[in-house]
C-alpha cells in the first residue's frame, strides 16, 4: 500500500486549526445581540470592536508571513493559538467597552491573523507542488466548516443558557487545538526528510541575509514593491470588495438582519451555517478549478454571481419566505470565499512563489479593510434607516465593480507551475 505523504497530515492539522480560529472570529454575529442586551452597549460600539478585529487580522497577515519565514510555521501557529485562548478566557471577566475593543478587537484580531490570512498559502507553498490550488481551496473552506459545525450550537447555547457557555465551548476547542499543533505539526517537509508533494526536481537553496531576516523590513519591502504594480491594485481593490461583501457584512450582520424580520436567532445562525455547507463545496471546487482554468474568469463570475445574490436577499426577507432564504443561502454559500484560490493563483503568477505569501498578505489586508468598513457602516446604516437593506444593496453593486477589476488582469495560465 502506498504511503500517504505527510503533507496531507499537515493539511488536516491546518484545516482543523483554521476551523477553530474561523469560528472564534465568525462567532461575532452570534454575540452582537447578547452583548448589547447584557452590557447595554450600543450596536455601533460593538460593531466597532468587531471591525477592529477584522482590520487587525487582515493587516497582520503580511507581517505574519514574514514572521513565519523567520521563526517557523509551527511556532507561529502555537503563538497565535495562545493569543486566541487567552482572549477567550478574558471575555468572561470583561465589563467595559474598552475591554471589549481590546479583547474582541485587538487580541482576537491579531490571534486569528495567521490562520485566516496567509496560513493556507504558506502550507500550500511549502508542502505541495502538485495539487497546490486544491490544497488552498480545502484550507480556505475550513473557515466555512467551522460555521457549519458550530454556529447553530453556539446560538443554541446563547438562546437557552448564556453567551458564556458558548465562549467556554470555543475556548476548550482552542486549547485542544493548541495541543494538536504542539505534538503533530511540522513547519517544512525537510524537517522530516521529505520533499514537497509532487516535487520532481530539487529546488535551489535560498539563503536569507541578516537584513532580509528582519520580518518588519521584509513585510514593508513587499508592500513597497506591490504598490508600484497595476496588478497589485486590481487584486487589492477586488479583494476589498470581497471582504466588504462577505465577512464584514454577512458574517457580522446577516443574523441580526434576519432577526429584524422576526426570524429566530437559532434559525438565522443555521442559515449562516447552511451557507458553510455549500461554501465548503464551492471553495474546494474553486481550488480544483484554479489548477485548470484562467483564474481571472473564475473571479469574474464569482463576483458577478455574488452581486446578484446580495441584491436578491432583501427581496427574500421581505417576502418572509424560508424557501427563498434557503435559495439565497445555497447560491451565496457556493461563492462565499471561492474567490481565495484564484486570487492566490494570480498573486503567485505575478510575484512568484517566494514573495506570494507576503504579497497575498497585503492583498488580504485590503480584504479586511473592506470587511471592517462593512462591519462598522452596516451598524451605522441600521441606526439611520432602521434596516440593513441599503447596506446589502450597496454591497451587491460593488461586487459588479470587482468583476470588472479582475478581468483587466493579465491572462493566467494555471498549468505553468510557479
Amino acid at each position: 500500500m502506498r504511503k500517504i505523504h505527510y503533507g496531507w497530515y499537515v493539511l488536516a492539522i491546518t484545516f482543523l486549526a483554521i476551523i477553530v480560529a474561523g469560528i472564534i472570529r465568525s462567532s461575532s454575529g452570534v454575540f452582537l445581540d447578547p452583548f448589547e442586551t447584557e452590557f447595554g452597549w450600543g450596536r455601533p460600539t460593538i460593531s466597532f470592536a468587531f471591525a477592529v478585529c477584522l482590520l487587525l487580522y487582515g493587516f497582520s497577515g503580511p507581517f505574519m508571513a514574514a514572521f513565519v519565514e523567520v521563526f517557523g510555521l509551527k511556532r507561529m501557529m502555537l503563538y497565535s493559538m495562545v493569543i486566541l485562548s487567552v482572549g477567550l478566557c478574558l471575555t468572561f471577566v470583561m465589563n467595559s467597552q474598552w475591554q471589549l475593543i481590546l479583547i474582541w478587537g485587538v487580541m482576537l484580531g491579531v490571534g486569528s491573523g495567521l490562520f485566516l490570512t496567509v496560513l493556507s498559502t504558506q502550507v500550500a507553498n511549502r508542502w505541495f507542488v502538485k495539487r497546490r490550488g486544491l490544497a488552498v481551496g480545502i484550507l480556505t473552506a475550513a473557515t466555512a466548516t467551522g460555521q457549519l459545525i458550530l454556529l447553530p450550537i453556539l446560538a443554541n447555547f446563547v438562546e437557552n443558557y448564556s453567551w458564556r457557555f458558548a465562549i467556554a465551548l470555543i475556548f476548550i476547542l482552542s486549547v485542544l487545538m493548541l495541543i494538536v499543533i504542539a505534538i503533530f505539526m511540522r513547519s517544512n517537509p525537510k524537517d522530516i526528510g521529505l520533499a514537497p508533494y509532487g516535487q520532481v526536481k530539487e529546488p535551489s537553496e535560498q539563503v536569507l541575509s541578516s537584513e532580509k531576516r528582519n520580518p518588519f523590513k521584509m513585510a514593508i519591502a513587499s508592500l513597497v514593491e506591490g504598490i508600484k504594480v497595476k496588478e497589485f491594485w486590481l487584486l487589492a481593490g477586488s479583494f476589498f470588495i470581497c471582504g466588504l461583501s462577505t465577512s464584514g457584512l454577512i458574517g457580522t450582520h446577516f443574523i441580526s438582519y434576519c432577526v429584524s424580520f422576526g426570524i429566530p436567532l437559532v434559525t438565522a445562525a443555521s442559515m449562516l451555517s447552511f451557507m458553510g455547507v455549500f461554501d465548503l463545496i464551492g471553495t474546494t471546487i474553486s481550488g480544483w478549478l484554479s489548477d485548470r482554468y484562467d483564474n481571472r474568469w473564475l473571479l469574474f463570475w464569482y463576483y458577478t454571481l455574488r452581486g446578484i445574490s446580495l441584491l436578491f436577499l432583501p427581496f427574500a426577507l421581505a417576502e418572509g419566505s424560508y424557501a427563498w432564504l434557503v435559495i439565497f443561502s445555497i447560491f451565496y454559500g457556493l461563492d462565499w470565499i471561492a474567490t481565495v484560490p484564484p486570487t492566490i493563483g494570480l498573486t503567485r503568477q505575478k510575484f512568484g512563489l517566494e514573495k506570494s505569501a507576503m504579497m497575498y498578505g497585503w492583498i488580504m489586508a485590503s480584504h479586511q479593510v473592506g470587511a471592517g468598513v462593512a462591519a462598522y457602516t452596516g451598524g451605522v446604516l441600521f441606526n439611520i434607516f432602521g434596516s440593513y437593506m441599503w447596506a446589502f444593496l450597496l454591497a451587491g453593486g460593488f461586487c459588479f465593480l470587482a468583476s470588472l477589476f479582475v478581468i483587466l488582469l493579465k491572462k493566467h495560465n494555471p498549468r505553468e507551475l510557479v
